[in-house]
């Protein structure tokens, strides 16, 4: 199964013709268990009413809150309101198309996620859904960024425009209110109707979303969404979305994760450095002592090798420790990884990836949400290699930097757990927040909260 590739945006293709939904076109699907709107009888009339009376409602409410009338409060639930405020500090309301991550990327997150198993076994479930709903299925990772997608016929060609496609961010700092980020967010099933998206590129949508977890451990792995046009809401998406949710996780192979629920199939090297030290060989733990870890640390971030030498000064610094000593401990390393460690220079000699070299591509895409997410702390807390401090510095300025320029509430809120005393982050933020002069986020009093125990009495 090959992902489809990403299209880019057509400004306007997401204006739909109501030719494309005549009476004659709604016919009753239920593959497996939805339904759209049925006939052309005095049901469907009524529920046709019953829709665009809706509608109307949603963009009365979405046009006081851009306009900031005040009466969009009672005509709205209070999770799109939240949503809409995280958008409209994050994205502009004329946005057009979800941004896009890089393609290898995307590909190697999905071959490697639990999910792409669990989808390959009902795969043709899922395509039969949406072909016979005219509806866009979508699956994401934890992040609501798209790993697979599948559409009917029209629906197919509108959401390439809008980049609904492997590698389309849709958290709601990113593409502004949806039911895919929503369900992800909150962990619960979530539909997001018409103009309660607050892209008016997607006002013309109706989304169904509900998140997947991991059977064994509980842990969530991102969401399964299901999309068509607001003229074709029905009462069962919602379940049907569940139904679909509840089909993945049952085809979820458990063999995959070990009993504490962690990915046993990661190919090489996987080392996890900030915050904490744990590394592990094909999805296997290393048990490492403080010093192997370290030099496999320095390798991981010098690919191309470092000599005797370099290695002994970057891993000691001044210290008086022999190149024994050294050469005692890459011996004991190579051991445990192998045999995979080359010497001359010393250098690793199979796949490797860091969570350091993953906040840093982050971090140069712009995401700082995501860099922030996966930014877990210190890198090797306590350690006394210089070159590794000199590193651990590097990256949290990074971060931090990434964060003034960008100081977006929830990525900020994320960071002060991290670095609680860091009041010039909270206060940039707030600062930011009033002067948007709009209604307050949701995260401006868990802010101030932190600002005010930072500070003290």
């Amino acid at each position: 199964m090959s992902l489809h590739h990403a299209t880019k945006a057509v400004p306007g293709e997401d204006v739909i013709s109501r030719r494309d939904f005549s009476p004659e076109r709604r016919a009753v699907t239920c593959s497996p268990g939805f339904a759209t709107v049925a006939g052309d009888g005095p049901r469907s009339t009524a529920v046709a009413h019953d829709l665009d009376a809706r509608r109307g409602e949603t963009v009365r409410a979405w046009t006081a809150f851009i306009e900031s009338t005040g009466d969009h409060q009672r005509l709205v639930r209070p999770e799109i309101l939240s949503s809409w405020a995280r958008s409209r500090s994050a994205v502009p309301t004329e946005v057009e198309a979800a941004p896009l991550d890089d393609e290898g990327e995307t590909q190697a997150r999905w071959r490697d996620s639990p999910l792409q198993v669990a989808v390959e076994a009902v795969e043709q479930e899922l395509r039969r859904t949406a072909v016979d709903g005219d509806l866009v299925i979508g699956i994401t990772d934890e992040h609501t960024r798209l790993l697979w997608t599948y559409g009917g016929r029209v629906m197919r060609r509108r959401a390439e425009s809008v980049n609904f496609v492997p590698g389309g961010r849709w958290d709601d700092t990113s593409m502004g209110t949806n039911a895919l980020d929503l369900a992800n967010r909150t962990d619960a099933p979530a539909m997001v109707f018409s103009a309660e998206h607050y892209a008016p590129h997607l006002h013309n949508w109706v989304c169904w979303a509900a998140p997947v977890h991991d059977p064994v451990t509980g842990r969530q792995l991102g969401v399964v969404d299901l999309s068509t046009t607001w003229d074709r809401t029905h009462p069962i998406g919602l379940a049907t979305a569940r139904v679909l949710a509840t089909l993945i996780e049952q085809a979820m192979p458990t063999s995959r994760y070990y009993a504490e629920g962690e990915v046993t199939r990661d190919p090489g090297l996987v080392l996890t450095l900030l915050g904490q030290a744990e590394v592990r060989l094909d999805g296997e733990r290393l048990l490492l002592n403080r010093r192997q870890t370290e030099i496999l640390a320095l390798l991981a971030l010098h690919p191309d090798g470092l000599s005797l030498d370099q290695l002994h000064t970057m891993l000691y610094g001044d210290h008086e420790v022999t190149f024994s000593t050294l050469k005692a401990e890459v011996s004991h390393l190579r051991h445990a990884i192998g045999g995979a460690l080359s010497s001359r220079p010393y250098r690793l000699t199979l796949p490797v990836s860091t969570d350091v070299e993953h906040v840093l591509a982050l971090l140069r895409r712009g995401q700082v949400m995501a860099a922030v997410d996966s930014y877990g702390g210190d890198l090797l807390p306590g350690t006394n290699s210089p070159a590794l401090v000199e590193m651990g510095e590097y990256l949290a300025v990074a971060v931090r930097e990434a964060l003034l320029a960008d100081p977006r509430p929830d990525a900020v809120l994320r960071y002060s757990d991290l670095a609680p005393y860091d009041t010039e982050v909270i206060e940039v933020c707030l600062d930011g927040l009033r002067a948007t002069n709009v209604d307050p986020h949701p995260a401006v009093p868990l802010l101030k909260a932190r600002l005010a125990v930072a500070e003290g009495p």
